[in-house]
């Protein structure tokens, strides 16, 4: 394993982030205050609880991991992206860097920012909802697992993409839907039946529920069950980016 070489593509990444940080740190917290102003004026009077939870309660862990979501795939899929348009992408491809140690690197940055972001976006969220925190462990398994899951997705977005248009196509009409529509804002048990059996076969559902089951306690899937879907998807979807970086799929032609 070259892991200077692995250290120093991620270091790049990090850095890359966090120069421009009012637009990859700031702007994603004020985003999900935002959400939050608006959700929790407009319907915490009608809505009440979720369960037994108030419904601010409930809404605040969604929001953060909805953040998470969408930064983590826009941390690798614009690194991709930039570099191919710009034709640097060669800096990456020359080096004596192994397919899975360019993928360590490029997931972990897109963690890196993930976490960064969750961990800020939680912060802010503390002073304005008394979150419980009810397990730690649960909290950080999901926040990663997912945070992986959307930085794999990034590079498959990254490296399939041709231009910034087909970027812009797979952000509005794929990730942003999947997040919307995964129980951010409400529970799935409150849809009808069909829309329920249908809700379990977005895998971004059970990283925003495992995720909020860790704050409140429970979640309208089984923990283990979530915690194997997320794996499970991790694991697809390391396969397939490993094997485009490997054959050179859109990289090396």
């Amino acid at each position: 394993m070259n892991w200077r070489g692995v250290w120093t593509l991620y270091h790049r990444e990090v850095k890359r982030f966090l120069k421009v940080f009012t637009q990859t740190i700031a702007a994603p917290i004020v985003t999900t205050i935002l959400f939050y102003t608006i959700f929790s004026v407009a319907l915490e009077n009608r809505v009440g609880t979720v369960g037994t939870v108030p419904f601010v309660v409930f809404l605040a862990p969604g929001l953060v991991m909805m953040t998470i979501l969408q930064n983590s795939f826009a941390n690798t899929s614009s690194s991709i992206m930039v570099s191919k348009v710009q034709g640097n992408i060669v800096d990456v491809l020359m080096p004596p860097i192994s397919s899975l140690e360019m993928m360590s690197a490029y997931v972990a940055g897109g963690v890196t920012r993930g976490m960064i972001v969750a961990v800020a976006a939680t912060t802010a969220m503390t002073f304005l909802v008394e979150l419980p925190f009810t397990n730690l462990a649960v909290i950080l398994f999901f926040a990663i697992s997912a945070s992986v899951m959307l930085a794999l997705l990034g590079m498959i977005g990254g490296i399939w993409a041709d231009k910034f248009d087909h970027m812009a196509a797979i952000t509005n009409f794929v990730i942003v839907p999947l997040s919307f529509l995964s129980g951010t804002f409400y529970s799935i048990e409150r849809l009808p039946d069909t829309w329920q059996y249908v809700a379990q076969f977005n895998p971004f559902f059970y990283a925003i529920d495992g995720f909020r089951c860790g704050f409140i306690g429970h979640g309208d899937s089984g923990f283990w069950f979530g915690a194997l879907v997320m794996i499970g998807v991790d694991l697809v979807l390391f396969i397939i980016v490993h094997r485009m970086l490997a054959t050179g799929y859109k990289l090396k032609s």
